[in-house]
């Protein structure tokens, strides 16, 4: 054994931390009876030294070793009363990783060892394991930060300026033209020039990266893979496949690459629930460490967990020290990564205290009064699995929510469903019904059409039914309330007159979310039509299912992402969707125009009536911002229509910008004109006041 140095260190900073001469280990515990640090050699292969760690101040325990250095490789073992009866896991027999690891070596190897019962023994999670797990476990690593930043400026960009890309990693690059081999798949990719000419190319503000936390893709149970990242093992440290050599230092460099080409970047983070599971999951870090203070348990018994993820045990947000964990993961990614964002995953799930969910939540109360998150974009997703789950429009100011509501209801005015009129029009104004409290901004709603859970663009108007065979649950998992259309034939090989109204369709769903109010989100690939050959649930393919086809675009794609590139530079030319607070509805003082005005065909103001009329299937808006006049027309029906132009005051030209119709419109269209609407399209004419 290595002849070193021990001190009592201090609690703080949790983690590791090398100061030039040695290390000093900190790690939480509430529970625990004795905590042992165990090093290993450069390969973390074999341990090397065991040191009893004495010092233990309100639950931190901690340790200083001088003689140690950056790279060192370590993990813990953690003892206390096996009791699951009673919500106590500890088992000195498995290797457990740093909580605050910044870096891990080694793979996830699913053997019996990692769990802390025997699999084999009747009595499941009663039952006790004596094997070890350090052969099958990942190891944490003392890391330097020592990343030049010099020269890294945010882009800061507004939230009411933002579009946002979402993309997963591997999934965008494994194929990816002119991107090395060695580096398809990987961070160092998306830092290539090749990607990131094209997404400015494109004009998206931001990528929204899924999980690149350490999740371990390949060593899912069942040999199931976790390809989307949401089983998530550590808050601090990089997914390695990600990384080149386990340089943390290349996601570094891929931030400020993007920040140079004037993109932000935002990061899926899953705080939730992890990999560990439920009751017969492995013991891996948290469960081992302190199953009773990291894990909700349940009330009644405490053998199971209290679950509102759907994963099998939700993380204990609200107990203060798993809080403080949250909190100095987001703080670490934005301060040494600088990274310009976060997306909660089950963000209900991190708001529920005593098993509901509160506004005034010890979370949501910690990101709004952090200095370092107040800066940076916070997305939530609005909802979890468990009762009274759905909170969409419960979120204080200055997180924004996704908008399912949205969603549903553009796909099912562009199905053709009826009813769909007064939704749409509170959708497409920003849906102030949902986020217009509590001095919220209009930027609060993010639209999307698709994302990376459910169908893509192209399977949207192509599939009827989901298609999850190769998740091999008999296509029982993924939603069935898709709202799909697929005009008339199921699948991908259809005529070339089913195609083109497939494309119009994607066209009108494709300018429906560039053209409403809001934060817009796209989907990776869905600019070109990409498909995923029907699946609404790839989350565990890690194949041509996932992977972007790049070189498999065909024509229409070509034809389509052109289309979309306009449409996003029609977006950001145009300040009326910069605006920040909600629309009125009423003219504003010394203002010719309603900030926000809806119109029938004929040429007049919505009416009660009009917004009674169940089978209507058309509408118009007029947005007012400044000297931006924007009228844009959106006709779901299947005829053609006779539309009438608001009669306007003080106007001079009025040119089409967009329509979804290879169908010619008049170009020579002013106040109060007749034009005709095609079947089917959307209709965008900019005023010049």
């Amino acid at each position: 054994m290595k002849e070193l140095k021990i001190k009592q260190g201090y609690c703080y900073p949790l983690g590791s931390t090398f100061d030039g001469k040695g290390v000093n280990f900190s790690i939480f515990s509430a529970n625990a009876e004795k905590v042992v640090l165990c090093l290993f050699d450069d390969k973390g292969k074999k341990e090397t030294n065991r040191i009893e760690i004495l010092e233990n101040d309100h639950g931190i325990w901690h340790v200083y070793v001088e003689g140690i250095r950056a790279g060192q490789i370590y993990g813990y073992r953690v003892y206390g009363p096996y009791k699951p009866l009673e919500g106590k896991r500890f088992n000195e027999n498995k290797l457990l990783i740093d909580p605050y690891a910044k870096k891990l070596v080694g793979d996830l190897v699913w053997n019996k060892a990692i769990f802390g019962y025997d699999t084999d023994s009747p009595a499941q999670d009663l039952s006790f394991s004596k094997l070890d797990s350090a052969p099958f476990v990942p190891k944490s690593v003392v890391v330097k930060e020592n990343f030049d930043w010099s020269g890294d400026v945010k882009p800061n960009i507004p939230f009411e300026k933002t579009l946002i890309y979402e993309l997963h990693t591997k999934g965008y690059t494994a194929l990816f033209p002119k991107v090395g081999d060695n580096k398809r798949g990987k961070f160092e990719a998306l830092s290539s020039k090749s990607v990131q000419t094209y997404l400015k190319w494109l004009g998206v503000s931001a990528v929204e990266l899924l999980p690149v936390h350490a999740f371990f893709p390949y060593q899912a149970p069942k040999e199931r893979v976790n390809y989307w990242g949401y089983e998530t093992l550590s808050f601090f440290a990089l997914e390695n496949a990600y990384l080149k050599n386990g340089d943390v230092n290349v996601f570094k460099n891929m931030v400020k690459t993007f920040h140079q080409n004037g993109l932000e970047v935002i990061l899926d983070v899953v705080y939730n629930h992890t990999i560990e599971g439920n009751h017969l999951g492995p013991t891996l870090c948290y469960r081992g460490i302190d199953n009773e203070t990291y894990y909700t348990l349940d009330k009644t018994n405490k053998r199971f967990y209290f679950d509102s993820t759907g994963c099998g045990a939700s993380f204990n947000v609200q107990n203060v020290n798993v809080l403080t964990l949250i909190m100095d993961s987001l703080r670490y990614f934005v301060s040494a990564m600088h990274v310009d964002g976060f997306r909660f995953d089950l963000a209900a799930a991190l708001g529920r205290e005593k098993g509901s969910f509160k506004y005034n939540s010890a979370f949501l109360q910690a990101i709004r009064q952090d200095e370092v998150l107040r800066s940076v974009k916070l997305i939530a997703e609005p909802w979890d699995v468990g009762a009274n789950g759905y909170q969409i429009g419960a979120f204080p100011p200055g997180v924004a929510e996704w908008n399912d509501r949205f969603r549903d209801v553009v796909r099912r005015f562009w199905r053709g469903d009826d009813r769909q009129i007064g939704e749409l029009a509170s959708r497409l104004s920003g849906s102030s019904d949902i986020f217009g409290y509590n001095n919220r901004n209009i930027w609060s709603s993010v639209n999307f059409i698709t994302a990376h859970d459910g169908f893509c663009l192209r399977d949207l108007v192509s599939f009827e039914k989901k298609h999850n065979e190769a998740n091999g649950e008999n296509n029982k998992d993924g939603t069935d309330d898709n709202f799909s259309s697929n005009s008339g034939d199921e699948g991908l090989l259809v005529s070339e007159e089913v195609k083109a109204q497939r494309f119009r369709r994607a066209k009108n769903l494709m300018a429906t979310l560039l053209l409403s109010f809001g934060t817009p989100m796209i989907l990776e690939g869905d600019e070109f039509l990409n498909t995923r050959f029907g699946s609404n649930n790839p989350y565990a393919q890690d194949n041509i299912l996932t992977h972007i086809a790049w070189d498999a675009i065909e024509k229409q794609g070509y034809d389509f992402i052109r289309f979309c590139r306009a449409g996003i530079k029609l977006r950001k030319s145009l300040k009326v969707f910069e605006r920040k607070h909600f629309f009125t509805g009423k003219q504003e003082k010394n203002a010719p125009y309603k900030d926000l005005a809806w119109f029938t065909e004929k040429g007049h103001e919505f009416t009660a009536a009009d917004w009674q009329n169940n089978a209507r299937k058309s509408l118009s808006y007029l947005a007012y911002a400044g000297d931006d006049l924007l009228y844009v027309i959106l006709n779901a029906s299947k005829e053609d229509i006779v539309w009438k132009l608001p009669s306007l005051k003080k106007t001079k030209l009025w040119s089409v910008v967009l329509c979804t119709s290879e169908q010619a419109i008049e170009q020579k269209i002013g106040s109060g004109k007749t034009i005709n609407v095609p079947a089917q399209s959307v209709t965008a004419i900019q005023i010049t006041v």
